[in-house]
Parts: C-alpha cells; structure tokens; sequence
C-alpha cells in the first residue's frame, strides 16, 4: 500500500461524495481512480457500459438491476 498526495480540493470532492455514495474516503478514491483507469482503456464506453461489465465480471445478478 502506497500514499498518494492529492490537492485539498480533490481531498474535499471525495469527502463530500463518499457520504453521498456510503463509502470511505479511501474507497471512493479508488474506485474513482479504478474507473478513471477503465475509462482510458475503453474510451468508447461510457460510464454505465463499464460498471455493467465489472458487474458482470463478478457475476452480480440483481434482478432487474442490469439490463441487457
């Protein structure tokens, strides 16, 4: 494990969104940064593409929570 710096700005963004989204401040900063990543790797995809596919790849089966 590693520490990244990050300006307070940032720092601030993630506090308020990781209440929103009900997770830590460290769990909202890497998956940001987790789909950031993805989103380089498959340009053409849009946000919604790339979660449908993790979701897929870990075989998350919601009914009715992913349309095909």
């Amino acid at each position: 494990m590693g520490i990244v710096k990050i300006s307070d700005e940032l720092h601030d963004e993630i506090r308020k969104s990781c209440s929103v989204m009900s997770r830590s401040i460290n769990s909202q900063a890497e998956f940001w940064v987790k789909i950031g990543m993805l989103a380089e790797l498959n340009p053409t995809l849009t946000f919604h593409e790339i979660i449908k596919k993790q979701l897929l790849k870990e075989v998350v089966t919601i009914s009715g929570a992913i349309n095909e």
